[in-house]
């Protein structure tokens, strides 16, 4: 009876290690697939970091941002076609893994199966203009906000200001030549998405992050019209501090989707971006069939830039300070070659648009900001004009209001000037030495947009020198 009584609980182990054994055989199965999984993403992000590490060191932009890479003899990025490859493969995995872990928004997701599926945009109702896509590339302290405007003001373009400004304060890159290379391949993507309206794409650069695609914090809103008028504007919430809020009026917290739908129903797109620095990586843009890419390359005489940069940068210029101060016989290299490679990029970039590829034949211009100053309302439809977008009274008239003042607009970015008196004041405030320095350092590139050297204190000063080569527009159909 015992022996009976016994069988039944020999059983109950036999299955209870039975089922033991399962779940460490399904613990041990789980662990190999990840290990396996981690192996592969390993291997792709080692792929991208030996391509990475190919390009050369870059040279530091004087403000703190890193300009695109300075390199050799032909100013072309080492196997860029691999890197972007690679670069692509990796950012496909990764966001299929986002998507699997269920941390992308459902509203970003829609938006990159739309841009996929050749749809990030409404096709334009026949007979309309094409919808244009303007990038406005500058570099710090060279008048792009001012000329921003011009565009900004125009109530058909949705205008964004300086949006890639959340990228670079988020993103972080180890030093060394991958650091240029990587930041500019994320600058391109996030650029390309932007122009095809999907706005979700900066919500995982803002921070803190948004809320049901809610934003307290999105960078110089009130610089963009199209992000302070209804519907965007929503009713404003009491104790909700925005920190970049409207100028005109008062708005609630930006909504990234009513934002996506507003840039979907202007007929153009515009944005600035001073931190795109080789031209060269616009080809894919310039080349996708839902984007009409048209470049305007803002240029300064860097002297009247590095004197604009000291005083709205002052912090960062200490060096630059105290040799004027003490007299010191030498200026520190490393200063000096930050200033050398920040005009290299721009002189490369120039020679590039100017050389007109086939992908870019017909959607670069390179504009000087003392023409603009000199005659706004004329750079303005020349601008306006390359884009294939009619210029209407209303930015006319702001031009006229705003180009025209008594006084230039107090604060550094003010975009209120009497630019005709304005665009020559460093001249008469600049030290000769440090004068000196810069076009030393800036030679080459002074040379090709036409900025003549001052050969002396007197002629620095003496307005009636004229320091500017009559150009033409810098714009080859």
């Amino acid at each position: 009876m015992e022996k009976g009584l016994a069988l039944p609980q020999d059983c109950r182990d036999f299955l209870h290690s039975l089922r033991m054994r399962s779940k460490y055989a399904l613990f041990l199965a789980f662990v190999v697939v990840v290990f396996v999984f981690i192996e592969k993403e390993n291997k792709i992000i080692s792929r991208v970091s030996d391509k990475l590490k190919q390009i050369p060191q870059p040279l530091v932009d004087a403000n703190g941002t890193d300009p695109a890479l300075i390199l050799a003899d032909n100013a072309s990025l080492l196997s860029l076609s691999e890197l972007d490859s690679a670069f692509t493969q990796l950012q496909g995995r990764l966001r299929n893994l986002s998507l699997q872990l269920g941390v992308e928004p459902a509203g970003e997701a829609e938006a990159e199966a739309r841009a996929e599926a050749g749809e990030g945009e409404p096709p334009p109702p026949p007979g309309a203009q094409p919808r244009r896509h303007v990038l406005l590339m500058a570099t710090t302290r060279t008048g792009s906000s001012f000329v921003g405007e011009f565009f900004n003001q125009q109530g058909n373009i949705f205008y964004l200001f300086e949006p890639l400004w959340h990228i670079e304060r988020t993103v972080s890159f180890e030093a060394g030549g991958a650091n240029a290379a990587g930041s500019a391949l994320v600058y391109r993507d996030v650029l390309k998405q932007l122009f095809l309206c999907d706005l979700y794409v900066l919500e995982h650069f803002i921070s803190p992050l948004p809320e049901d695609h809610l934003t307290q914090f999105m960078f110089r809103r009130g610089s963009s019209r199209s992000l302070c008028e209804e519907p965007v504007c929503t009713p404003f919430v009491k104790k909700v501090f925005e920190k970049y809020h409207c100028k005109n009026r008062r708005c609630g917290p930006l909504n990234v989707t009513l934002a996506a739908e507003a840039c979907r129903r202007k007929e153009h797109m515009a944005l600035k971006a001073v931190r795109i620095r080789q031209l060269e990586f616009l080809q894919p843009l310039a080349e996708d069939p839902r984007l009409d890419l048209r470049v305007i390359q803002l240029v300064r005489d860097p002297r009247a830039v590095l004197a604009s940069r000291m005083v709205a940068f002052a912090g960062k210029y200490e060096g630059w300070k105290k040799w004027l101060a003490e007299g010191q016989a030498r200026l520190g290299e490393d200063e000096v070659q930050r200033l050398r490679g920040n005009c290299e990029s721009i002189r490369l970039s120039a020679e590039l648009g100017l050389r007109q590829p086939a992908w870019l034949r017909g959607r670069y211009m390179l504009v000087r900001y003392e023409d603009v100053a000199r005659w706004p309302l004329r750079k303005a439809r020349e601008m306006y004009r390359f884009a294939g977008i009619p210029l209407t009274a209303q930015v006319e008239d702001w031009i006229q209001r705003n180009t025209q003042a008594a006084q230039d607009g107090s604060g550094i970015y003010s975009t209120q000037k009497n630019s005709s008196e304005q665009f020559e004041k460093w001249r008469f405030s600049m030290p000769f030495k440090l004068a000196q320095v810069v076009q030393a350092a800036c030679g080459p590139a002074m040379h090709l947009f036409g900025y003549r050297l001052a050969r002396d204190a007197a002629s620095l000063t003496n307005r009636s020198v004229s320091l500017l080569e009559e150009r033409g527009t810098f714009w080859v159909t």
